[in-house]
């Protein structure tokens, strides 16, 4: 089981590195760009399906997606429901 709660955090990190990096221009090459795009392809499997349930709320020009929220939450019970 403790691998399994490594593994989430592990996770977990991946995640919050996304979603760091969606505040920033990312370069159009290098090792950042290819670092962000394993952080894409590792998170938008879990995102997408969330995206579908749950559009983004408008508030006026600006949209807020909520499924990251989301998955921190579900990742945080996840990770806490497991003891080592």
């Amino acid at each position: 089981m403790c691998v399994l709660r490594y593994l989430l955090i592990v996770y977990e990190i991946i995640f919050l590195i996304r979603v760091f990096s969606s505040w920033f221009r990312v370069p159009p090459s290098g090792p950042v760009r290819t670092v962000l795009g394993f952080t894409r392809t590792v998170t938008e499997p879990v995102l997408r399906p969330l995206r579908n349930l749950l559009p983004p709320i408008r508030t006026g020009a600006i949209a807020f997606d909520l499924s990251p929220i989301i998955v921190f939450i579900v990742l945080g019970i996840l990770i806490g429901a497991i003891h080592c």
